[in-house]
């Protein structure tokens, strides 16, 4: 049972912000130097990263959720059941 679904683009983006913060926990503990300007890069290519890969799930699961509708639709409408009110 899924308790929810899963999202690649929340986990890259995640796993960038925990990369940076590695990052910066070295720099701060004098293990290595890290430039102010190294990190522009690496945010911005994880943060298009995990959009990249949200409107790709996106697509797919609005595709899915098309075809599936497509193939459900053997009863009659709403409209022409007899039924008028709105509830």
């Amino acid at each position: 049972m899924l308790l929810h679904e899963f999202r690649p683009g929340r986990l890259i983006a995640g796993g960038t912000a925990l990369g940076l913060a590695v990052l910066y926990a070295g720099d701060a503990a004098d293990a290595w130097v890290t430039p102010w300007y190294g990190v522009v890069p690496v945010l911005c290519g994880g943060l298009g990263t995990a959009a990249l890969a949200t409107w790709i799930v996106y697509r797919i699961r609005r595709r899915r959720s098309a075809r599936t509708a497509s193939t459900e639709n053997i009863e009659a409408p709403a409209s022409t059941s007899g039924s008028q009110d709105i509830r």
